[in-house]
């Protein structure tokens, strides 16, 4: 079986989610050909060549998939995919944006959010925001599916030794124009490969306070911050920050849900995570049904005064 897994990247670095996509592939079984859609990509591709795994990589390096224009790049799959028994992508942003696009083009449908693979057609997806898990199987001659990265221990970077080729067709749909974009620049881990996030929610009271009380923690652990999706409309900190059924999905080692009551989308954004702490006022808070451990107190308190004991 043949498999085509979607590479995720900023045209510099292969995002590490394409690791954990692989690492699906290799449940399935198969030879994995890794395609990297860019311009001024050949890093990428090199990069991806060397993933553990990886039989082949195809580099379609062209400007029309300069910004990932969800457009152009489902075009190119789609047609590249008509070689393949499965279409694969990392369920991030570009993921999926771009497979539902995909399954259209090719006329059939689409497994969100791949959890776990049973056999060469059937897997398990969580539904109703991770409180129920649906075991799927398809019967489409071209199985399009994207997989959750925190379901799956990623693949080494490193051991491969995948040819590279090029695809020479460019698939510029023309309906859509990259405009601007603005990146929001930290120094700290990226929220979705963090091995500690220090999140915070409406109970943090204020953008200010936001930083005042969970910066110094995020310090001194050397964490990656997430918020809720209540800190987030409430303009706190940046959507990028968000955790949730809507945000990112994160499973880190430690997660510490300070100022959280764990509204059930919430939950299903972070509930995987090894070691849930809980810091909230509110001692019936819905987070403490997940948490490891929890404390009720003022946050306002209790964090600076954990802050001094570490």
């Amino acid at each position: 079986m043949s498999i085509l897994v979607l590479a995720d990247h900023n045209n510099q670095t292969l995002n590490s989610a394409t690791l954990n996509v692989v690492a699906a592939a290799q449940k399935i079984g198969g030879d994995i050909t890794v395609l990297v859609a860019g311009s001024g990509a050949q890093a990428v591709a090199d990069a991806a060549a060397k993933v553990a795994g990886v039989s082949k990589v195809l580099l379609a390096d062209n400007a029309a998939y300069a910004n990932q224009l969800a457009e152009n790049v489902a075009a190119l799959v789609a047609d590249v995919a008509k070689g393949y028994k499965y279409v694969l992508a990392a369920s991030t942003t570009t993921g999926k944006n771009v497979l539902p696009r995909v399954a259209a083009l090719l006329d059939v449908s689409m497994i969100s959010d791949i959890i776990a693979v049973e056999s060469a057609n059937t897997f398990k997806r969580p539904i109703y925001a991770g409180n129920a898990i649906a075991t799927v199987q398809s019967g489409e001659a071209i199985i399009v599916g994207t997989v959750r990265g925190t379901a799956f221990d990623a693949v080494a970077a490193e051991g491969g030794s995948a040819a590279v080729e090029a695809v020479s067709d460019a698939k510029n749909a023309g309906i859509s124009t990259f405009v601007s974009e603005e990146i929001v620049k930290l120094d700290r881990p990226e929220l979705t490969a963090a091995r500690i996030v220090v999140s915070g929610g409406r109970g943090v009271g204020s953008g200010e306070n936001y930083h005042k009380v969970l910066d110094p923690l995020a310090d001194k652990l050397g964490a990656a911050q997430g918020a809720s999706r209540a800190a987030v409309d409430a303009g706190f900190v940046p959507n990028d920050f968000q955790v949730g059924q809507t945000g990112k999905i994160v499973a880190p080692d430690l997660y510490m849900a300070i100022g959280i009551s764990g509204a059930i989308q919430h939950l299903a954004g972070m509930k995987d995570s090894k070691v849930i702490v809980a810091i909230n006022k509110d001692e019936e808070a819905p987070i403490n049904s997940v948490a490891d451990y929890w404390l009720v107190g003022d946050l306002n308190t209790v964090v600076p005064e954990l802050v001094s004991k570490l």
